[in-house]
């Protein structure tokens, strides 16, 4: 969390420092540079310590019925997605998550994805294994329900 976060926050400094560079300090705008000043502090403290929270309210659970995740900074937010309407299951692994050997399981539904990130890559196949088998397991019981109606 903190090398992705740094990295962002080195894109957000160059395209304040280019801001300034080329429109504000040419222009010599006063405001200009103090708000720059101000995004610059806050860009910083946020590089330091978003990462801190983000990483102690990430919480994840997958039981027979749901996956539940929390995560969130400022605002914690909550996905719960039913097993059962799971569509695609994949895991992804960008060039920092290979860096540090993790990688993310993203789960898609009608509604859209859901990602379980800062997985170690083996814990990440076995949740994703897991949790093909037990929609493999929906599935056949669907059928067998689906079958035993058009018996009926």
């Amino acid at each position: 969390m903190y090398t992705a976060n740094v990295l962002a926050c080195l894109i957000v400094l160059f395209i304040i420092g280019a801001v300034n560079y080329f429109w504000i300090i040419p222009k010599n705008i006063e405001i200009g540079k103090f708000i720059s000043g101000v995004l610059v502090v806050l860009t910083l403290i946020d590089a330091f310590i978003s990462p801190y929270f983000r990483y102690h309210r990430y919480r994840y659970s997958i039981n027979d019925e749901c996956i539940d995740i929390r995560e969130g900074y400022l605002f914690v937010k909550r996905n719960i997605v039913p097993i059962e309407r799971l569509h695609k299951l994949k895991t992804a692994k960008g060039p920092i998550d290979q860096m540090f050997k993790v990688a993310k399981v993203v789960v898609t539904t009608g509604g859209g994805d859901v990602t379980i990130a800062f997985l170690e890559e083996e814990r990440a196949e076995q949740i994703a294994e897991s949790l093909r088998r037990r929609i493999n397991e929906i599935v056949v019981e669907q059928k067998e329900n689906n079958e035993r109606k058009q018996q009926v």
